[in-house]
């Protein structure tokens, strides 16, 4: 179960607090355009709003570059709002999460799970620059590591 799309600097920018599965609404020639992997997540979050069946959470700005550009439809917009599939419960608690203590929801990736498309969206909070260099350090450090054990094998 390889992921069609991931959110790349996700560990670089953002500290993991916690995640959760949920389903999204696609049409038929996003579903085409997700399994060829013409997505983009970077600039991504998610929010709740109030709709005709209470709370609902959307993605913004995850783009899904059409299918075949010839037979996609006229109205069609890449960045459109998708809506989540998530129990009242997991919104509630996005939505409280994102409000109260400053966090912010964001898609880790977007994969199937069967026949269904799912993604993975975490609640995170952001790191300080002094964060991120340590990161960046550690990762080259760990680097370092590996090509010393590799040569010496």
């Amino acid at each position: 179960m390889s992921p069609f799309a991931t959110y790349k600097k996700l560990n670089l920018l953002y500290d993991v607090q916690d995640t959760f599965q949920a389903g999204i609404e696609l049409s038929g020639h996003e579903v085409k355009a997700v399994r060829l992997g013409r997505v983009t997540m970077e600039g991504s979050f998610v929010t709740t709003k109030k709709g005709p069946h209470g709370l609902e959470a959307y993605i913004i700005n995850m783009s899904i570059h059409p299918y075949q550009e010839r037979n996609t439809p006229k109205d069609y917009e890449i960045d459109r709002p998708r809506k989540l599939i998530l129990t009242k419960k997991e919104i509630r608690q996005l939505g409280d999460e994102a409000e109260r203590h400053g966090l912010t929801v964001v898609p880790i990736s977007l994969y199937n799970k069967g026949r269904v498309i799912k993604v993975d969206i975490a609640i995170v909070k952001g790191k300080k620059l002094h964060d991120k260099r340590a990161t960046l350090k550690r990762k080259a450090v760990d680097k370092d590591i590996e090509r010393e054990l590799a040569s010496r094998r």
